[in-house]
């Protein structure tokens, strides 16, 4: 379905979160280095966690939902790198001074003002991430602003926190996690919805990310995490979690107009229908008994059960596509998955899987259904049946209102899928075991007289410096070299796009073939500059001596030898160029100055790379004029 639209017509409202580690020598509440493992755990501990009340006597509905699933945790821990604190059984430590002060710098990069005072608090998360049943964080700065082509976006908040723990698993009914991660500085960013068009949240995105690339914070895979908000005028405020690729950014939000506005749709076919959805969950196994459906045969065979609700009025709705690929039987499918079954089965998809057609009418029949009734069906262990079937009525419900407030996953083609209710202010409470940390203006001071040079600052410095162009700088700058470039240049007597391009270039190459190229020293790349500064190799044996060094951890010098790389004296050079005169000496006779190219190439050949271009063609020329001036 093509859907045009009109973003400002529609209301379109974005916000973006950004998480961010930070790369401190240890985490935020205890002495723990921050590190992660894969070795065997040494310790295991099992956990079952449950909502608490606010102070004004309410429970968080994501925690509730969360509650409601009933299951176990196991959380993997060490003796070096986890302590008594992630695992909750001693107080946490105090604030780790290192981490506030990058918080604060990323602060003033970003224009934010600065609290006088840090607290921190505890936001109450049960789905196992922290053991705690809360994740401690604080606020650090507020209105802060960036500058982009379709206007200024504002910062709203910049909050310091821990990270969760590792998700290594789920077996039915329990979790596992690795307590590595648990506590690792965090920076929450947060902008005000502001953002109107699908292209501004990917630049702002990127500015953010810029920003932080300037400071110590933790770089790869899993280190910063990106979540966005949307909304339109008649939908709601979804959050879409984990969003990774800033290029899917525009297309992830356009999917997710087009979800309400379909969304939207179905609500005002289900009015114009008079649809309802009723309270009642019927048990219809005895209609099953002699079923060809293996999902179903199988839960009566362990003793569960097939459980079915009627929605009246949302027959031929449930198959509606709401996203590419994706319909709004998905939406109510991916409620019914997060209390444990394997799915559902709808009206809109039957007969089908088994379940013949004359099935589908005794359901039919037993239900009452008429030409728009539809229902849904579910067949596992009772209980966890009745729970799916009872967040499908709630979701149908809410179907019948318009869009739901979800948090959501992103998924690798753009597209959603239900997490849980989006939190609210229900969760947050004081944290009473760590006190008020003051921030002082001497450190605030401190911290802005030493601010470091943002990224596209730094690329026109490079650029006017060392005369790159203007691609080779940006992917210096994006690709976290230039400091190195500095380094190197100060050091290695060689054209600056020489260095510039292995290290923008080359070792991006050589990192698609899988070379840790990334674990090379900046001594390393001396070395091998130097090597082609002093002429004992040529600039095009530099990749090749990169690739020998990653793959044999040999010395640069050593790996050119083995690759037989190591440039010629300028004797040697001579003396194979004579040889290669000689031998064409008739050919000189004949063609003159024109024999230079033929026989450059053949010296060429013959020398393999260990010789200078120019100094071939210039002994080459001195051999030549011998002959015509004999």
């Amino acid at each position: 379905m093509v859907i045009k639209m009109d973003y400002d017509e529609l209301g379109l409202k974005m916000g973006l979160e950004i998480h961010q580690q930070l790369d401190t020598k240890t985490k935020l509440f205890c002495p723990c280095e921050c590190e992660l493992t894969d070795k065997k755990p040494e310790y295991r501990i099992l956990r079952n966690l449950r909502p608490t009340q606010s102070e004004l006597g309410k429970i968080d509905r994501a925690a509730f939902e969360e509650s409601r699933r009933k299951l176990t945790f196991l959380y993997d821990t060490y003796s070096h790198y986890t302590c008594l604190v992630e695992s909750d059984d001693e107080p946490p430590h105090p604030l780790n001074q290192e981490a506030l002060e990058i918080g604060l710098v990323i602060a003033s990069l970003l224009n934010m003002n600065v609290v006088d005072e840090f607290h921190t608090m505890r936001k109450q998360v049960i789905d196992g991430s922290n053991t705690g049943g809360f994740q401690r964080t604080g606020l650090v700065a507020t209105d802060g602003y960036l500058n982009t082509e379709y206007g200024k976006v504002v910062i709203e908040n910049l909050c310091l926190e821990e990270d969760a723990a590792r998700r290594m698993g789920q077996k039915r009914g329990m979790i596992e996690f690795r307590l590595d991660r648990l506590g690792i500085p965090l920076l929450e960013i947060t902008t005000d919805p502001s953002m109107k068009h699908p292209q501004q949240v990917r630049e702002v995105a990127y500015q953010i990310g810029q920003v932080l690339r300037s400071t110590r914070v933790k770089r790869g895979l899993g280190t910063i995490r990106q979540d966005l908000n949307i909304s339109i005028t008649e939908g709601a405020r979804v959050e879409i979690k984990g969003v990774q690729d800033l290029d899917l950014m525009p297309r992830m939000v356009e999917n997710e107009v087009k979800r309400q506005i379909n969304l939207l749709k179905i609500r005002d076919e289900l009015k114009r229908r008079g649809a309802q959805v009723s309270d009642e969950i019927h048990d219809l196994s005895h209609l099953f008994q002699e079923t060809e459906s293996k999902i179903i045969f199988n839960a009566i065979n362990k003793k569960g059960k097939v459980l079915t609700i009627k929605l009246k009025g949302f027959r031929g709705l449930i198959g509606k596509e709401v996203q590419p690929g994706r319909r709004f039987g998905t939406e109510l499918a991916g409620y019914a998955k997060k209390m444990g079954v394997a799915g559902i089965f709808h009206t809109d998809e039957l007969p089908a899987y088994g379940i013949t057609s004359q099935e589908v009418e005794r359901v039919n029949e037993f239900l009452d259904l008429d030409e728009y009734d539809a229902f849904i069906l579910v067949a596992d262990e009772e209980e966890r049946s009745r729970n799916a079937l009872l967040e499908v009525q709630r979701r149908a419900k809410a179907a019948l209102i318009g869009v739901p407030e979800e948090t959501r996953k992103s998924l690798d083609d753009a597209n959603t899928e239900y997490l849980r209710p989006l939190p609210t202010a229900s969760r947050m409470h004081v944290e009473t075991d760590i006190p008020a940390q003051m921030i002082s203006s001497e450190l605030l001071e401190k911290v802005r007289s030493n601010l470091p040079e943002l990224p596209a600052e730094k690329k026109e410095r490079i650029i006017a410096e060392y005369g790159l162009s203007e691609d080779l700088a940006i992917q210096l700058v994006r690709q976290n070299r230039s400091d190195q470039f500095e380094e190197l240049i100060g050091c290695c007597e060689l054209d600056p796009t020489i260095i510039a391009s292995t290290l923008a270039y080359s070792l991006k190459e050589l990192k698609r073939e899988g070379l840790k190229v990334d674990e090379l020293s900046t001594a390393v790349f001396m070395e091998i500059f130097k090597l082609v500064g002093h002429g004992k190799i040529t600039k095009e044996a530099i990749s090749p001596v990169i690739r020998k060094v990653a793959e044999e951890s040999v010395t640069p010098e050593d790996a050119a030898r083995m690759l037989h790389l190591i440039m010629l004296s300028e004797k040697d050079v001579k003396n194979i160029v004579q040889k290669i005169v000689a031998s064409q000496e008739e050919m000189v006779k004949e063609r003159g100055s024109a024999a230079t190219g033929p026989l450059m190439g053949m010296a060429m050949k013959e020398l393999k790379g260990k010789a200078d271009g120019k100094l071939v063609n210039k002994l080459l020329r001195e051999e030549i004029n011998k002959i015509r001036s004999r």
